[in-house]
């Protein structure tokens, strides 16, 4: 009988195939293959009366959790039974991690099985390292479990209890979670300090030298600035408060104005200028260890400008087909055959010069460090040149970032020299620096990013012309030249994560999804590679702070991240902390009944601002500010493109005139002579309008922007071409019927009879021609709402007829479409993690699905429901976790293999006990929760 093999992915499953020996079956659980209840549909009829079934635990029950099989799992759920009922034993091999061992759990209470089970762990997927793991298989860690399954309760209770108070108080679909909304507070707690920052200019004057002995080329010429004047040190960027941006109190420095950096300039122009000093440093720099989670993000964001949930998605494919170690880790450790490797690389590709003298280990410093597997490299005991992989675009771009920075932490240290030199000239001195390396080490292979663009230069070298105490220069020129302090920058993706790694909150493997989720949501709107948070972050954030302090204060947080490391390592208990938590005098369930009352939807509403003593709010379409007038208050929506920390009273001013006068016609329309204007913001988004509303005009004609086109942008030619929408193009050729081209509630079409195309984005609704839109009506017509939309990539071409397959994010999940069939996936599955293979797969079970319903349509007349109208009125009504899945909201949520940290697009998974029966509903699992102990 062979060996069943359980792995999370398709794609794992693949490659671990090959480097198995004979009589190893493997198969794919598709991510975790039971969960919370997701919705109220899931929640099992005689429960839905319960008040704690809409949060899936039982909080009065020794937090018992209600575990279901989603119903796109029952097929996987079958599928592994049936292969374990032939096999003699189970592996379960899903990722070295809290997640991966949750995963390996839930199967094992799931399948229940009657053979030897082992679980079998590895952090790279190669033939060496497959094969030294199963000679080391062990159980389940019950501890790490329980670690796991403590913090998906935990997200579950924190998500699911404040989110439905932010609805009411604030606005519908928000969200709150553990660590996303302690990272929305650090944005608006940033944008508040851009805010309450105030510029400070200041001077100097730079100088062009040249040696008096040099030759007028234009090789010796450096420069120098006055860093002191009269025996006083001039002002500089770090004599500012950083926080205010003025001069600090009590700084005995020279502040020049320009008028006095101009009246300096004219003294000295025409003094002696002499070499006073020069200084030579010398100085080595070592190279940063390999990666982590955390680092490889950051340094993907700065260099290749990917997103974190991008690079998470590419490196979960390089590990999965076996080029780089297990990507979720915050061990900088590596291992005696990658050190041998890496140096190996180096002696190979640059000379054993350029090794270091000792192979060079790495300690991991980062706070709450949990995992044992090594840093992030490249597979093997022999690293594949990037150049010798069939790699390409991004993920190639990715793995040479990770075989570059690996090979480098085995590399010599840079040795370079400083030099610092000072002129005098009156009473005034200047400094020059240059910096020349010396020895280049591990510059040869990679250099370290920075947030700070300045910073990137750090590793040029500086030419200085030779130069010697009591030289005489000439000053080729002497210029003013002005400073001004800066706010504090805003976060990236990349300082980000570094500031919540450095403070211990949430857990690198989840940072990608808590970014993901505090875009989706609404409360961070990216502005180039900045995050700037929306008035809405401002909103929620200030509730939080007010009647639930703890829940965004980084300290808390991080203490929360420790105990739950506290409960892996077997140092806390799981049962008193979470009823502490929740159910104690100050629990939270307690906090937030209690904050019902108190809080007064109208304030929470509001927003302050420093420095603005007006009104600012939320309303039904989004942010707005309001005036007090003489007729009363005059209310205008506040644009997106001015973040909060840059809304001024000039912007205010300025939008309340535009309110009270009403917007002014762009152009007439040549016929009528009608006005024509463009409305910034109505209930679908911005639109044009002809004519005024009046008593006889009740309705103009209006048409929505298309999506990309600002009001701004709007010229009266385009506003005439989109008021004559829908523009008739001709004549169908087969039918003699109109071919028109418009815009609707759900964008650009084109249509024919009614049957109706919409227009992909690069096409534009103003100039199509009538031959494309033929073209568009002669395409198969695509599944409402879903297959319209734009695809998030390819996956592929499909072996059958060599057509692409495509992944698609739509109203209830992500899904894959081939040719007119679509097929939605399972829950457990992010978007990064998808492949082909699974594509594949579950287009093959929608048409055998497919073909079974319209078997059955055609014995019965027609398909039964399976909910009736009583269940479905009891679902829509109760407060259940459909309800509170508009945290996550009343679509199908995205879910994901990897446990989330409290961001709330999807809380990790619960603990439970039990065994699972696949039926005709979701399959409820009653969990005893004494187990694991």
């Amino acid at each position: 009988m062979p060996k069943l093999v359980i792995v999370e992915s398709p794609t794992k499953a693949r490659t671990i195939r090959g480097f198995l020996p004979a009589g190893y079956e493997v198969q794919a659980s598709m991510g975790h293959v039971r969960d919370l209840p997701d919705s109220a549909s899931e929640i099992p009829e005689e429960l839905k009366g319960e008040e704690w079934s809409r949060l899936g635990v039982n909080v009065h029950a020794d937090f018992e959790p209600l575990y279901v099989i989603p119903k796109d799992k029952r097929k996987v759920v079958k599928e592994l039974k049936e292969a374990l009922k032939k096999a003699d034993e189970l592996i379960l091999a899903t990722d070295e991690d809290r997640e991966g061992e949750s995963i390996s759990w839930h199967l094992q209470q799931v399948l229940q099985p009657k053979v030897p089970t082992r679980r079998m762990v590895f952090h790279e997927i190669t033939r060496e390292a497959i094969q030294e793991a199963l000679q080391n298989c062990r159980e389940v860690d019950e501890q790490l479990v329980r670690a796991q399954e403590t913090r998906r309760i935990l997200d579950r209770l924190v998500g699911y209890t404040l989110s439905p108070l932010l609805w009411k108080k604030i606005a519908p679909k928000l969200s709150a979670g553990r660590v996303q909304s302690v990272a929305v507070k650090l944005l608006v707690d940033r944008e508040r300090e851009r805010r309450a920052f105030k510029k400070a200019s200041y001077w100097a004057l730079k100088a062009e030298l040249q040696p008096s002995t040099a030759s007028q080329e234009r090789q010796a010429v450096f420069s120098a600035e006055l860093v002191s004047l009269g025996g006083k040190r001039l002002a500089n960027g770090q004599d500012f408060d950083p926080s205010t941006g003025q001069l600090i109190a009590g700084r005995d420095v020279v502040l020049l104005d320009q008028a006095q950096a101009e009246a300096l300039r004219d003294r000295l122009l025409g003094k002696a200028w002499i070499v006073s000093s020069v200084e030579e440093r010398p100085s080595t720099r070592k190279p940063a260890p390999p990666f982590t989670t955390s680092t490889l993000q950051q340094e993907a964001n700065r260099k290749l400008h990917l997103s974190a949930q991008q690079t998470m998605r590419i490196a979960q494919k390089l590990y999965e087909e076996g080029y780089i170690t297990y990507m979720r880790t915050d061990s900088v450790h590596l291992s005696e055959q990658a050190i041998r490797a890496a140096r190996a690389c180096v002696e190979s590709m640059y000379g054993r010069e350029y090794l270091s003298p000792e192979p060079r280990q790495y300690t991991t410093k980062t706070k709450g460090a949990q995992e044992a597997h090594e840093a992030i490299r490249p597979a093997g005991s022999e690293f594949r040149l990037p150049s010798q992989t069939p790699l390409s675009g991004q993920e190639l771009a990715l793995y040479d970032l990770i075989w570059k920075r690996t090979v480098a932490s085995q590399m010599a240290e840079a040795r370079q020299t400083h030099t610092i030199v000072l002129i005098a000239v009156d009473d005034a001195v200047f400094r020059a620096s240059g910096k020349r390396i010396d020895f280049p080490g591990f510059f040869r292979a990679y250099v370290e990013g920075s947030d700070d663009p300045e910073a990137a230069l750090e590793d040029r070298e500086v030419h200085l012309p030779l130069l010697r105490q009591g030289d005489p220069l000439r000053c080729q020129k002497l210029e003013p030249v002005a400073h001004e302090t800066q706010p504090p920058a805003r976060y990236t993706e990349a300082s980000l994560v570094k500031v919540l790694e450095s403070e211990g909150i949430g857990r690198p493997s989840t940072y990608a999804t808590i970014l993901n989720t505090i875009m989706s949501r609404g409360y961070v709107r990216p502005m180039g590679s900045a995050l700037v948070p929306t008035y809405t972050a401002f909103a929620v954030t200030e509730l939080l702070e007010k009647y639930f302090p703890n829940l965004v204060n980084t300290r808390f947080t991080a203490e929360m991240e420790q105990t739950l490391d506290d409960i892996a390592s077997g140092q806390a208990e799981w049962l008193p902390y979470l009823r502490h938590f929740f159910l104690g005098e100050q629990g939270l369930e307690g906090q937030v009944k209690a904050r019902e009352l108190e809080i007064d939807s109208g304030l929470a509403r509001s927003i302050h601002l420093e420095n603005l003593p007006v009104k600012i709010g939320i309303g039904p379409y989004g942010p707005y500010v309001a005036v007090e007038t003489e007729s009363g208050e005059v209310r205008a929506n506040l644009p997106e493109d001015i973040p909060p920390a840059d809304l001024s009273p000039e912007h205010i001013a300025e939008l309340i005139q535009r309110k009270q006068e009403g917007p002014k016609p762009i152009a007439f329309h040549p016929e009528t002579q009608e006005p024509i204007y463009v409305i910034p913001q109505g209930p679908y988004g911005p639109y044009v309008q002809l004519g005024e509303v009046s008593e006889d005009n009740k309705k103009p004609k209006r048409t929505s922007l298309p999506k990309g086109l600002k009001p701004d942008q709007v010229t009266p030619e385009i506003a005439l071409g989109l008021l004559s929408l829908p523009r008739t193009l001709g004549e169908h050729p087969e039918s003699g019927k109109k071919v028109q081209a418009g815009i609707g509630r759900f964008g650009p079409y084109v249509v024919c009879d009614g049957d109706f195309r919409s227009l992909p984005a690069d096409e534009d609704v103003l100039t199509i021609s009538l031959e494309r839109a033929l073209e568009l009506l002669a395409q198969p017509k695509k599944g409402r709402g879903r297959a319209s939309a734009k695809p998030l990539r390819e996956l592929g071409s499909h072996p059958e007829d060599g057509e692409p397959v495509h992944l698609h994010d739509g109203p209830y999940g992500l899904y894959v479409k081939h040719g007119k069939v679509n097929a939605s996936l399972p829950k457990g599955i992010p978007a990064e993690a998808v492949t082909l293979e699974m594509a594949l797969q579950v287009l093959a079970e929608k048409e055998v699905s497919s073909a079974e319903v319209k078997g059955k349509s055609r014995s019965t007349g027609k398909a039964g429901s399976s909910v009736s109208k009583t269940q479905a009125k009891t679902a829509s009504s109760s407060p259940t976790a459909q309800q509170a899945g508009n945290a996550v909201p009343q679509k199908r949520r995205k879910a994901q293999t990897t446990s989330t940290g409290g961001g709330m697009a999807k809380e990790p998974q619960a603990q439970a006990n039990g065994s699972a029966q696949v039926g005709s509903r979701p399959t409820i699992v009653k969990i005893t929760p004494k187990a694991p102990a």
